[in-house]
């Protein structure tokens, strides 16, 4: 058992370095994806986003998650659990003149060029682990996570964090992707396509919305909403091979290699579109909670 638990600890910590990694040397690619640096998919609403303008979908997305938060007229302080450079803390910002903006990444690299992107603005962005971070109990009236909690497999550790931070009456909204079920329940290409996909992102695992669900109830979240936006965020998700393909010209017509991280970034982007058109086996969730 001892040294069941020691591989697992391990296997996290080789993963959190890979991650490190990743980030540090492929966050420059996001600048491609997205000119404000979101490092998310999308949110498709008729008529309001732009199919072809794909910041319009990704701006959206912090859009619906700041909305969650249910920010009100006094000071909220937010701190945004895996903030890459910083997108959703600068969106947050632009649209609550009384917010005062935390994030947290693993990347040396975001950290310093995310500051650079919110100089003169009323945020910041510290070198910190979500899921152990250096602040006090009960410092922030909101907390997010896009995309991020996926790196460690989306454990309750984050979870619990999230609520020991948070004040009482806090908010925290998750956007991420899950399994609708169970890995032993896969067929065949979903098992394939999802183990490929933590491999490129450096993803400890993927849990299912109900896991998630049942862990804040018994760390003592209520209010807590799951929903389902698969279908939204999937006008975003088609913009990946369409991407992939412009980054490679890019690449080729200025003579540049891709880095081996870059690659990778590729990759698991060309995963991420088979994994999200299988709507049966995975889905996008948006899951809000209130601290007690």
């Amino acid at each position: 058992m001892k040294t069941q638990t020691l591989n697992s600890q391990n296997a996290i910590e080789l993963n959190r370095i890979e991650m490190i990694d990743f980030y540090n040397e492929a966050t420059e690619d996001y600048e491609f994806w997205s000119n404000d640096y979101n490092m998310h998919f999308g949110y498709f609403i008729p008529f309001k986003t732009n199919l072809f303008k794909r910041d319009t979908m990704l701006n959206q997305m912090n859009a619906q998650v700041i909305k969650r938060l249910h920010i009100g007229t006094d000071k909220n302080r937010l701190i945004d659990l895996g903030c890459g450079m910083g997108g959703t803390m600068r969106y947050a910002l632009k649209k609550h003149t009384n917010i005062m903006a935390y994030g947290v990444t693993l990347s040396n690299f975001q950290t310093k060029e995310g500051n650079k992107l919110l100089e003169g603005k009323n945020g910041i962005i510290i070198t910190d682990n979500y899921n152990n971070t250096s602040f006090k109990n009960n410092s922030f009236n909101s907390a997010v996570a896009i995309e991020s909690l996926c790196h460690s497999g989306h454990n309750n550790i984050a979870l619990k964090e999230a609520y020991r931070i948070l004040k009482p009456g806090g908010r925290l909204v998750i956007a991420d992707a899950f399994l609708k079920k169970d890995t032993s329940q896969l067929c065949h290409g979903a098992k394939y396509a999802y183990q490929k996909l933590c491999s490129h992102w450096s993803l400890e695992k993927l849990e299912t919305p109900t896991f998630i669900k049942n862990q804040l109830e018994a760390i003592g979240f209520q209010d807590i909403k799951l929903e389902d936006i698969s279908y939204r965020v999937a006008p975003s998700v088609l913009h990946v091979p369409f991407a992939i393909t412009s980054f490679i010209l890019k690449k080729l017509l200025t003579f540049k290699t891709l880095k081996r991280e870059s690659f990778h970034n590729l990759k698991g982007s060309f995963f991420a579109l088979l994994s999200g058109l299988n709507f049966k086996s995975f889905g996008y969730y948006l899951i809000s909670a209130t601290k007690k």
